[in-house]
C-alpha cells in the first residue's frame, strides 16, 4: 500500500510542472502579416525570458475585426489581452470587462518614462488606466512631388482653397487625381478633419453634450468631401477604398495627396524614392487652423483573463522601450516614450510634417476621438461608412447625413455626461 501511494505521489509532483504551465491568449486586430511576424517575434522573446508562459495568438482582419471580437466576447470567448483601439475602449470599459491596469502600472519601472499622453488616453473611462497606448497616429498629409511639378505647383498646399484648387489641378492631368479619398472603413478619420478645420471647431461635442458635426462649418466640410469626389478630383472607386487602396493609390502616383498617419510610411518608403513625395502639416481652413485626428491603440487587459499577473507581464514586455521602439518604427505609429524623438529614425525629414503639427498647437489642433462612448465602435465602423459612401455618390444631401451622424452622437454623449453625472 505503501509503496502504491509513494507511486502515486512521485506521479503527481511529477506532473506539477506541467499543470503550472500558463497558456495566454491574445487577440490582434489591426492586421497584417508583416505586423503579426513582428509581434509573434516579440512574443517568442516574451516566451523564452518567462518559461512556462506561453501565448498563443489570434490574427484578426481589421475590415471585420470589430464585429468578430464582438462576437467572441459575447460568446464567451473572452482574451485574455487585446489589442483595444481607441474607438473600442468605451464599450469594454464602460460595460465592466477590462481590467485597470493602473495597480501594475503604479510599480512598473517604465512608467516613469512615459509621455503625458500614454497615461491621459488610456485612463479616459472612469479616469482608470483599462488600457497601455503602443503609439499614436497623428494624420498629415503625403504630396507627390512629381505629380505636383507635372501640374505646375511647386509645395503643398497650405489652405484648404489650396488643397481643392490643386486636386483640380492635379486631375486635369489625363488619369491622375487630386486626392485619394478613403470612402470605406476607417474613413471617418479623414472626414473628421474635414469638418472640424472647416468649422474651425476641434472634438465632436460642445459643452453641454451637443454634437458639432451638424453645424453650418461642419457641414461645409463633409461638402467639400462630397463635391472632391464628384467632381472626380478622387478615383470612382474610392468610395469604397480603405487603408492598403489609398496607400497603394498615392505610391502608385495614381492620386497626388494622401492624408494619413506615420503608419503610411511603411509601404510608401518601399514603393517611392524619398525624393519623389513630402509630409507636409494638414491645410488650414478659413480660421487659420486644421485640427489633425489623433489616433492611437494599445494593449488592454479583459477582466476574465485567467491569470492576470502573466497577461500584465506580456503588456509590459509590448510595452518596454525596446519593444516599443521597434514597433513604432515598423508599423508606424509615434512611441510612448518621452525620449523617443531622440532616435535618428524619427529625427529624420520624413517625420518633420507630424512634429511641426505636434509642435505648433496654436495651429494645429490635435483631436482624440471620444473613446468614453460605449457605441463609437459601431458609430465609426458601420453607421459613418454607410452613410459616408452615401453623399459621396449623391443619394443622399451632406446636410442629411451630418444631421444623422450629429443626433446620433449627441444621444451617446448625453447618455455618457448624464450617467457621470450620477458617480
Amino acid at each position: 500500500m505503501r509503496l502504491w501511494i509513494s507511486a502515486l505521489l512521485a506521479g503527481v509532483f511529477a506532473g506539477t510542472p506541467a499543470l503550472a504551465d500558463t497558456t495566454l491568449k491574445l487577440v490582434e486586430v489591426i492586421t497584417s502579416p508583416p505586423r503579426t511576424e513582428l509581434l509573434k517575434k516579440q512574443i517568442t522573446a516574451f516566451e523564452a525570458a518567462n518559461p512556462g508562459t506561453h501565448v498563443n495568438v489570434v490574427s484578426l482582419p481589421w475590415g471585420q475585426a470589430f464585429e468578430k471580437f464582438l462576437n467572441m466576447v459575447q460568446a464567451g470567448d473572452t482574451p485574455d489581452v487585446v489589442e483595444m483601439p481607441e474607438r473600442w475602449l468605451g464599450l469594454y470599459a464602460n460595460n465592466g470587462q477590462l481590467q485597470d491596469l493602473g495597480p501594475w502600472m503604479a510599480k512598473w519601472p517604465n512608467t516613469a518614462q512615459l509621455g503625458e499622453r500614454a497615461t491621459q488616453l488610456g485612463s479616459v473611462v472612469d479616469g482608470k488606466q483599462y488600457m497601455l497606448p503602443y503609439g499614436y497616429y497623428v494624420r498629415a498629409l503625403f504630396w507627390n512631388k512629381k505629380l505636383f511639378a507635372q501640374a505646375g505647383i511647386a509645395d503643398a498646399p497650405r489652405t484648404m482653397d489650396e488643397f481643392v484648387a490643386d486636386s483640380a489641378k492635379i486631375s486635369a492631368i489625363p488619369g491622375k487625381y487630386g486626392y485619394c479619398l478613403r470612402g470605406g472603413a476607417g474613413g471617418f478619420g479623414g472626414v473628421q478633419i474635414f469638418m472640424n478645420t472647416m468649422n474651425d471647431k476641434a472634438g465632436y461635442f460642445n459643452a453641454d453634450g451637443t454634437s458639432t458635426f451638424n453645424e453650418p462649418g461642419s457641414v461645409r466640410g463633409l461638402q467639400t468631401l462630397v463635391d472632391l469626389y464628384q467632381k472626380g478630383y478622387a478615383p470612382k472607386d474610392s468610395v469604397g477604398w480603405a487603408f492598403n487602396e489609398i496607400v497603394s493609390g498615392f505610391y502608385s502616383g495614381t492620386c497626388a495627396m494622401l492624408d494619413q498617419d506615420p503608419d503610411a510610411l511603411i509601404g510608401i518608403a518601399d514603393k517611392m524614392p524619398a525624393s519623389d513625395f513630402g509630409v507636409a502639416p494638414l491645410p488650414v481652413g478659413p480660421g487659420g487652423h486644421s485640427y489633425p485626428s489623433l489616433g492611437y491603440s494599445g494593449w488592454a487587459m479583459f477582466q476574465t483573463s485567467g491569470d492576470k499577473e502573466a497577461s500584465w507581464k506580456l503588456i509590459s514586455w509590448l510595452g518596454s522601450p525596446q519593444n516599443n521602439i521597434e514597433w513604432s518604427k515598423f508599423v508606424g505609429t509615434l512611441p510612448i516614450y518621452r525620449d523617443a524623438t531622440n532616435d535618428p529614425f524619427f529625427g529624420s525629414d520624413k517625420f518633420q510634417g507630424w512634429f511641426k503639427e505636434l509642435n505648433d498647437p496654436k495651429t494645429y489642433n490635435l483631436v482624440t476621438v471620444p473613446s468614453q462612448l460605449e457605441n463609437l465602435g459601431n458609430f465609426y465602423d458601420n453607421i459613418s461608412v454607410k452613410t459616408y459612401q452615401q453623399a459621396l455618390l449623391g443619394q443622399r444631401p451632406a446636410q442629411s447625413v451630418a444631421a444623422e451622424w450629429a443626433t446620433y452622437l449627441t444621444g451617446e454623449q448625453q447618455a455618457y455626461l448624464k450617467k457621470t453625472a450620477k458617480q
